[in-house]
């Protein structure tokens, strides 16, 4: 019996919830979720949707609203601080994985055209899938981890390119590649400074006179017609929606509404996504499968250990030692959302046959499913190549119910994150007969805490409703707990125009996370690191005799400068702490002055360090060592320089030193 267009999205909206909620519970990838739903209803599977084209128009957005977010995420920051993995690991990745699997299609018989879309599809990564598994457990900062995101970051942008060339070679019966390469370029340079010309000059002014309406749903508004209409911009001039989403995204990435905005549209991106899932799982068949699980297995195989393989070796000879090399090819090595995306786009146009369609669906499938089984043990597998070095099933509580679960509350503490440091602050406020409430989003953790009557509830604190809920104007504190430097990000930038004055106290690991919690709008924070150093000290110097004022004292005045007494350290071969990636924070690092170095003779403010981005700290003559500097003061033979700042600019201000 056919159904109607209502009836269909029932249908897949109930699928979608009760497939999703068994994978939560399995803590396997909510994508695998979908995809499976989507079979399910498919005309493959139940065939309670006849045809997937009912769902396919509305799901397309869903990929607009996540190059949208995409977008938002972007930032040239960023983007410098990992140019290393984004411009070397990552370009030789995608160029390279394209190159082969292009070359190779080409000798099994495939058209250049079939055979490009096809290493298109699998230089691409999951970004969800990488980032949400990496960031459970806690390697999203360590060297492998930030090498993936680095790799991620240039996949994304490679999208960009990869999808005006295949909506280029649509109808490209009657011109040669050449000039469609040419119109499409030409066409999205118009894009890009029309869309940025009319953010500059149109869009921030009007978010900002939206701002102060302190209207949400306006605000809503604002963002979902900003991202439509560039999208339809795009789409106008021959290019993709999903371009016009991302240039809308990077537009508003500098803006003070950024987090804000993201905020706004997780709801539809989500929403959207899952649905653009759904119909890539409705195109699946499992009969036509079996006719070609050949095929299947060496394309899985290929794309699991080729990619994992081809990260690893580009990883290591760009400098990188083994384990670190091996752990960031296990953790890319699989298929990704932009490559269901590219595959879609490549069906629609015929640039390649349904049945190669299948074949691929089925390998970026099975690669995907096995990916966070990869992720989470990458440390053991690549420890079998170099032995020697070697969610949650509740919902979220309604605002509604919060507040009358803290409707007592009032000038009272908010804890976010109700780990092991949030369940000790949780303490020492209990001694203290201090009233306070915590948002946790571990179900287990918080069911087991409530039982016991302590005032935890389920939450997520980076959004602004549940943040009101538990009495966000009335509270006299706030401390974000958790070690997650991009929620914290999202929370303080949220309160920093709504709550400025509200004390802020955040946790943080390193001088790297301080100076960027520092300038979101932290009021006070907490670096593990360096606390532990203090508390070293306050013992070593109480011990020795040292009068408790004075060490009081001295212990003030560091964190009143944001420990930068503590920061300035020596580096050797051996990170400071584990899976750090020294490139990222500054150092000490001694200059000496060699025979016929420039800087002999010449006074400490010609060499205008400064310009650098270094700081001289002392200069070390002999057995004296000058701490106290006149810019005056002519450098000779065998003087060293101690400077302080990044490698990076260490290395010129060194080249300044030596050689002018």
């Amino acid at each position: 019996m056919p159904f109607n267009t209502l009836e269909v999205i029932l249908c897949i909206l109930l699928f979608a919830l009760v497939v999703t909620s068994i994978f939560r519970r399995m803590r396997l990838s909510i994508i695998l979720g979908y995809l499976l739903a989507g079979a399910l209803v498919g005309p493959n599977g139940l065939a309670l949707a006849q045809s997937s084209h009912a769902v396919q128009g509305l799901a397309e957005f869903g990929i607009v609203f996540l190059m949208f977010t995409i977008g938002l995420d972007f930032s040239l920051p960023q983007l410098f601080a990992l140019r290393y993995p984004v411009f070397v690991i990552g370009t030789l990745q995608v160029i390279l994985t394209i190159a082969i699997t292009t070359t190779v299609g080409i000798f099994l018989g495939m058209t250049t055209l079939s055979a490009l879309a096809v290493g298109s599809i699998v230089a691409m990564s999951s970004t969800a899938i990488v980032i949400k598994q990496l960031g459970d457990q806690a390697e999203l900062y360590s060297p492998h981890g930030l090498d993936a995101v680095g790799v991620l970051l240039l996949q994304d942008l490679a999208v960009i390119p990869i999808i005006i060339l295949i909506a280029g070679l649509a109808g490209s019966d009657h011109h040669s590649l050449t000039t469609i390469l040419l119109f499409a370029l030409l066409k999205g340079i118009f894009a890009i400074v029309f869309i940025f010309f009319m953010g500059r000059w149109l869009l921030r002014p009007v978010f900002r006179i939206i701002s102060k309406t302190r209207t949400v749903e306006l605000f809503t508004l604002t963002v979902l017609l900003v991202t439509l209409t560039s999208a339809w911009l795009t789409n106008l001039l021959g290019l993709s929606y999903a371009l016009g989403a991302f240039l809308a995204g990077i537009m508003l990435a500098e803006t003070e509404f950024r987090h804000q905005i993201k905020v706004e549209i997780r709801p539809f991106r989500d929403i959207l996504l899952g649905l653009f899932f759904m119909s890539i799982g409705m195109l699946t068949d499992l009969k036509a499968w079996r006719h070609t699980w050949e095929w299947i297995g060496l394309l899985v195989t290929a794309l699991i250990f080729g990619k994992m393989a081809l990260v690893t070796i580009i990883s290591r000879l760009t400098g990188h030692d083994l384990p670190v090399a091996i752990r960031t090819g296990i953790v890319l090595a699989q298929g990704g959302e932009f490559g269901f995306a590219i595959l879609t786009l490549a069906l629609t146009h015929a640039i390649l046959p349904p049945e190669y369609g299948q074949v691929i669906l089925a390998a970026l499938l099975i690669s995907i499913a096995i990916s966070p089984i990869l992720i989470h043990y990458n440390k053991q597998i690549a420890s079998w190549f170099y032995p020697a070095r070697a969610v949650t099933t509740e919902e979220e509580q309604s605002p509604e119910k919060m507040s009358v679960l803290t409707k007592k509350l009032d000038k009272h503490v908010i804890i976010c994150g109700y780990g092991r440091v949030g369940q000790h602050v949780a303490h020492v406020l209990d001694k203290v007969k201090f009233p306070y409430v915590c948002l946790d989003l571990d179900s287990e953790l918080v069911r087991y805490a409530a039982m016991a009557g302590e005032n935890v509830i389920y939450g997520d604190p980076a959004h602004p409703g549940i943040l009101h809920a538990v009495g966000l104007n009335q509270a006299k504190a706030l401390v974000i707990s958790f070690n997650d430097l991009r929620s914290a990000i999202i929370i303080l930038n949220m309160l920093s125009k709504t709550h400025p004055n509200l004390p802020k106290l955040v946790r943080c690991t390193d001088e790297f996370e301080l100076k960027q919690l520092k300038n979101c709008g932290a009021t006070h924070v907490i670096a593990e690191l360096f606390e532990a150093s203090l508390a070293f000290s306050d013992y070593l110097l109480s011990s020795i005799g040292i009068a408790e004022s004075k060490i009081s004292q001295m212990v003030e005045d560091v964190r009143k400068t944001d420990y930068d007494l503590l920061q300035r350290v020596f580096t050797g071969s051996q990170p400071t702490t584990m899976d750090d990636d020294a490139s990222l924070h500054k150092q000490l690092k001694p200059i000496l002055l060699i025979k016929g170095s420039y800087g002999i003779g010449k006074k400490i403010k010609a060499l205008r360090l400064k310009e650098t981005g270094v700081e001289l700290i002392a200069v070390r003559r002999g057995d004296k060592k000058i701490v106290k500097l006149m810019k005056s003061i002519k450098l000779r033979q065998d003087d060293i320089l101690v400077v302080y700042g990044l490698p990076f600019d260490i290395e010129e201000a060194q080249k300044r030193i030596l050689e002018g």
